[in-house]
């Protein structure tokens, strides 16, 4: 696992052994990041089930101001304490170990808004998916913004959460990427 592009292309970055979390692939992230953009000019990332926290760190590499990283787990999150520093990011991060679900309710508190969200929960656990409707309904993603949702071939995810839309649908074996945009009026989006 690695940086691809930008600042810190090449940085190599620790992922968790185990089964508790699930990195994105190098090819998978790669193509990710060239639909999203491939680069940035600034704005904030919100990584949910940030992991090792290569999602958040490649989008800082690419030109994004800030990211917000929330993990869960204890092994999954010293590494991702770890990447961070290695990257020597922790002046543009914010790390908190905590659920999913409470750190949501807290960034909701804080009216924080962000600009590209990734969603990548355990594929066991896909009613955390549900969160796109708090995150849509209490303006955690700008109008502007993307969430980007990994999830498992198994797992159908609704064409849209209020008004933001299924904008793309991707596959790479058994991952799907889908991306949600605010569509305005049909087959138009923001952005």
């Amino acid at each position: 696992m690695r940086v691809i592009s930008g600042e810190r292309k090449g940085m190599p970055l620790k992922a968790v052994n185990g089964t508790t979390t699930r990195p994105t692939t190098d090819k998978v992230k790669e193509s990710l990041f060239n639909i999203l953009g491939p680069y940035f000019n600034g704005g904030i990332a919100l990584d949910l089930f940030a992991g090792s926290g290569g999602l958040g760190i490649e989008s800082l590499s690419r030109g994004m101001d800030k990211a917000i990283f929330i993990e869960k787990d204890g092994r999954a999150f010293q590494n991702l304490k770890e990447n961070i520093a290695k990257c020597r990011y922790e002046d543009r991060t914010e790390i908190h170990r905590n659920d999913a679900t409470r750190a949501l309710k807290i960034l909701i508190k804080k009216e924080v808004q962000a600009d590209l969200i990734f969603l990548d929960p355990p594929y066991k656990k896909h009613q955390y998916y549900e969160l796109i409707q708090d995150i849509v309904s209490n303006g955690v993603i700008s109008k502007e913004g993307t969430i980007v949702c990994e999830h498992d071939k198994e797992i159908e995810l609704p064409e849209s959460f209020f008004n933001f839309h299924k904008v793309r649908v991707e596959k790479y074996g058994g991952t799907i990427i889908s991306f949600y945009r605010l569509v305005e009026e049909e087959g138009d989006y923001v952005g």
